[in-house]
């Protein structure tokens, strides 16, 4: 029966992926890095400083800060795909994946300005009363009543998409491989299923217990914990750089050639070198599928182009920073090319011990951990989102019971099967999402247009001063 819920999965997300989504996010974001001249980059330092909390209003509406926003956000993204999706890009798609992964964030920068911008702009209530962002709430709001099949489009595949499926097996994964095994107390050749339910209950009971207070407690934990492990991830594969600094050019060389030969692809297919990369990428930033929105959307704030600004920063921190300092491990370290090394998070715990020894492999550890659990509380907000648009939100939280049951059945499925389930699911959220803000796009140019003039205008008096 697991066997065929595999194949079954399998199957759902060659279905839903196919050069067509190509087209609708790399296409789309090219779109939207185009059609306002580059404008939101100009204002990144501003972006920082929305950041830092300096335009921050407690009487604006909302509920979280732009701060916690982020957090919450990149809480979703810092996670598995980061780690075990770059290690498993390397593995299926060969190093020129890596490229489409960077290439998929840069247009994912213009991308997140445009939806996060709308799901603040087009804010809607929800059936207890409370105002909620999210792709469903852009689409109900901002277009007419024809387009609002979307918004259920992408609410009922949001309940899977959210599901922590990736996240829940990797982080069993780790601790089986690398704390369990790794200290004999767990025997190679012995019957996984056992430790796995063991472990994936224990998971859920965590995460239980954070769950059900909502996203504000979602995103004190968020806004603690993300921003320490990131910079102690990013401190850290830095180091291995900088012992192996006269391999890295060679490393950047292979990414880039392989991403336009795809020779280390399954059959030399170049195709399959960018679609696994646009796939990774689109997991690792979600820029375009639609879940970030959901957080951003949240914001305390009254001006919907800050929250765009505040998102754009994403898929810097996620992909072109934690991402590539995946990427370069991996490939310097060569354990992506050793039979056996493992796959996912296991590939990427290779590597760290293979270049930073055992305090690399505890620092991954430590992150593996840190991430995992950040992204798997984050993904229960936007499921309980999806629910509460779909259901009413007084059914939300039988939402949360399906959520932490499904990590138990995360923790027995192959890595395979995890990530097609999300993989499927994210590729048919990204139709809605995409659509809604191509649609709506005008609005974003005439907000942002507006925005930006007051915000020059206002440094002009501040130099005049």
């Amino acid at each position: 029966m697991l066997d065929n819920f595999q194949n079954l999965a399998k199957a759902f997300a060659d279905y839903a992926w196919g050069p067509w989504l190509l087209i609708l996010l790399l296409g789309g974001g090219l779109f939207f890095l185009t059609y306002t001249r580059f404008a939101p980059f100009r204002h990144l330092p501003h972006a920082i400083d929305l950041l830092r909390g300096k335009y921050n209003a407690e009487n604006d509406p909302g509920q979280i800060t732009h701060y916690q926003a982020l957090s919450s956000a990149l809480a979703g993204t810092i996670g598995m795909g980061n780690i075990a999706g770059v290690a498993l890009a390397i593995t299926i798609g060969g190093p020129g994946a890596i490229f489409w992964m960077w290439m998929t964030a840069i247009l994912g920068i213009a991308t997140k300005f445009f939806t996060c911008t709308l799901a603040v702009m087009y804010r809607g209530y929800d059936s207890a009363g409370v105002l909620q962002g999210g792709p469903m709430y852009v689409i109900r709001e901002g277009l007419g009543k024809r387009w609002h099949f979307l918004a259920y489009l992408f609410a009922f595949f949001g309940l899977v998409g959210a599901l922590p499926a990736l996240q829940a097996n990797q982080l069993v994964q780790i601790l089986r491989d690398v704390l369990f095994i790794d200290n004999g107390w767990l025997q190679t050749d012995g019957d996984p299923l056992p430790f796995n339910l063991a472990a994936g209950v224990l998971i859920a009971l965590i995460t239980g217990s954070v769950i059900f207070g909502g996203l504000k407690r979602i995103a004190a934990v968020a806004s603690r914990i993300v921003p320490a492990m990131s910079l102690l991830y990013i401190g850290a594969a830095a180091t291995g750089l900088l012992l192996n600094l006269e391999r890295v050019p060679d490393a950047f060389a292979l990414i880039v050639e392989d991403a336009f030969t795809g020779r280390a692809a399954g059959g030399g297919a170049l195709l399959a070198v960018i679609l696994y990369g646009v796939q990774r990428g689109a997991y690792s930033n979600e820029a375009g599928i639609g879940t970030e929105s959901m957080a951003h959307g949240a914001a305390k704030t009254r001006e919907p182009v800050r929250e765009g600004l505040v998102a754009m920063l994403g898929p810097v921190i996620d992909t072109l920073l934690i991402c590539s300092a995946t990427a370069f491990m991996i490939l310097l370290s060569g354990v992506w090319q050793i039979e056996g090394a493992g796959n996912g998070v296991t590939l990427t715990a290779a590597a760290f011990e293979q270049l930073l020894g055992t305090p690399g492999l505890v620092i991954l550890f430590a992150c593996v951990v840190s991430f995992a659990g950040t992204t798997i509380l984050t993904y229960s907000f936007y499921g309980t989102q999806c629910a509460s648009f779909l259901f009413g939100a007084h059914h939300s939280g039988h939402y949360r019971w399906v959520y932490l049951a499904f990590i138990i059945v995360a923790s027995v499925l192959t890595i395979e099967a995890a990530v097609s389930i999300i993989d499927g699911a994210f590729a048919l959220m990204a139709i809605p999402t995409m659509t809604s803000a191509l649609l709506l796009a005008p609005s974003v140019k005439a907000g942002a247009e507006k925005y930006f003039q007051q915000l020059d205008l206002s440094a002009r008096a501040d130099r005049g001063s």
